[in-house]
């Protein structure tokens, strides 16, 4: 099962605590769906639990019965009220009529509470949210323009900010950002795949901090075998060319610690000499310079 369809089963086994809020699911659920006009009230979904729940709503709320129709293959479950007057009893039921656009009607929401309801039954009806281990992504597909325009004034008084988009004439409403997600799953009811994705977002935190950690330290260690091999090279040029003798004391005495001690970074090789990073460094690079001036 998908993250998506998990949140949305989270959702539908809320228990609301005033029949308002339960009233404004069903009002969400029912304006987001395939249709919503005197003409024609239907909708459609690949969970079955939706579809019953649809059903149960409808009847409850406007005492219009229904009935649930499965596609041939298995995979979606539809309901369609083409009866006029009882599409009109449910419009009635939800203070809508037939004249103008469709639009969020706010003489639906009871409580602060019926409008975080609402969102849920829009998300039933029309949203998916990826699955976090792989992206970051919650989006409503809204095929009506006012509809659209309304839902996002509603949840940018909200302060969730969504951003929109057009995919083959239907308005997209989403949000990438993981906080913002997170937000959203907390208000319309879906707490513990909220606290789920948190726990996915921190652990690639971690993981994320510990490979940064671990390149930082690959690197590191590759520039240390490089800025080694050129040294040892060099010692070894001088020493078969000229001998270390060669060499002046103070430098003699850092090539040989530098031939013993080839994995060392030039922090630890200055521990053991007793002197500055900056100053084995200046050493180690006048001993380079010097096996560069000798012709074999």
């Amino acid at each position: 099962m998908s993250f998506s369809q998990d949140v949305k089963n989270e959702l539908i086994q809320t228990e609301y605590e005033s029949s308002c809020c339960e009233r404004a699911l069903i009002y969400g659920l029912c304006i987001f769906s395939k249709s919503f006009s005197s003409y024609g009230i239907s909708m459609q979904s690949e969970n079955e639990s939706i579809a019953r729940l649809y059903k149960r709503l409808i009847k409850k709320y406007s005492n219009v019965s229904c009935s649930i129709k499965k596609s041939p293959q298995g995979r979606s479950y539809s309901i369609n009220i083409e009866n006029k007057t009882d599409c009109d009893k449910i419009l009635g039921a939800f203070h809508h009529n037939d004249k103008g656009s469709l639009k969020i009607n706010h003489a639906n929401f009871d409580c602060e509470n019926c409008v975080h309801a609402f969102i849920a039954g829009a998300f039933l009806a029309c949203g998916t949210v990826s699955n976090p281990n792989k992206d970051y992504h919650l989006e409503f597909t809204v095929p009506f323009l006012n509809l659209t325009k309304s839902f996002i004034t509603l949840l940018d008084e909200l302060e969730l900010s969504p951003k929109l988009a057009n995919r083959k004439g239907y308005n997209i409403i989403y949000f990438k950002d993981s906080e913002a997600i997170e937000d959203m799953l907390y208000l319309m009811g879906a707490s513990s795949a909220m606290f789920e994705m948190m726990n996915v977002e921190i652990v690639k935190d971690i993981r994320n901090k510990a490979n940064r950690t671990a390149n930082c330290e690959a690197a590191n260690i590759e520039k240390t075998v490089q800025a080694s091999f050129a040294h040892i090279t060099a010692i070894e040029k001088i020493k078969s060319t000229k001998g270390l003798d060669y060499l002046k004391n103070d430098l003699k005495e850092i090539a040989v610690l530098r031939i013993e001690n080839p994995e060392m970074s030039l922090s630890e090789l200055s521990k053991l000499a007793g002197l500055s990073r900056s100053g084995v460094n200046h050493r180690l690079k006048r001993i380079v310079e010097i096996a560069g001036s000798i012709e074999e």
